[in-house]
């Protein structure tokens, strides 16, 4: 009999529910793409309620920017000593905690603030996307996975802006967002 020893065998493990996990993050990506960009087509309305000019409004946008190049060169090594899983799952919650300060805003400077955590949010995903596709699935199945995410990211990018509109004259700015809120949290308790 042989002594055991441990295996240095250092391949991931089994890829059970792979493309369930892609298919998760494929949402996400396209919730928080919509999110990032559904301003552009409400500046002219949230300026108005604010009581902010439109080039104020816009800086809602520069802001998120800001902030997710900041968030994206630390949160990898930050991420490093916590299990992705979570650092995933506590971004999707401050999305959602900066959306519904985006809806709730009462003023010019907490739509900034929740503006920012949305930026946090942005870097800190998209540091972390293209590795956790990777541990994910098989590598021959990488590109197809990233294809898949990479997918939602353009789907949102071309249709929340006309999205944002159509829903904005129906139900308000604070409503479109409120809705993004509502569809991000059905996503998460499914």
């Amino acid at each position: 009999m042989t002594p055991h020893t441990p295996s240095t065998d250092t391949s991931p493990a089994p890829k059970g529910n792979a493309w369930s996990a892609v298919g998760s993050m494929t949402l996400c990506v396209a919730m928080l793409i919509a999110s990032e960009f559904m301003p552009v087509s409400l500046l002219t309305p949230i300026a108005s309620d604010l009581h902010a000019t439109e080039g104020m409004a816009g800086q809602a946008i520069a802001i998120s920017g800001l902030f997710a190049v900041a968030t994206s060169l630390i949160v990898a090594t930050v991420a490093s000593r916590f299990d992705r899983r979570h650092v995933l799952i506590t971004l999707t919650g401050v999305m959602v905690a900066s959306l519904a300060l985006i809806a709730h805003a009462p003023s010019f400077s907490m739509l900034m603030v929740a503006r920012a955590l949305l930026g946090i949010t942005i870097g800190g995903f998209w540091s972390l996307a293209t590795a956790t596709i990777m541990q994910l699935v098989s590598a021959p199945q990488v590109p197809r996975a990233l294809g898949v995410m990479y997918m939602g990211n353009a789907a949102a990018t071309a249709l929340a802006a006309p999205a944002g509109t159509y829903l904005g004259h129906m139900m308000g700015w604070r409503g479109v967002f409120w809705l993004l809120v509502q569809r991000i949290s059905e996503i998460g308790g499914a």
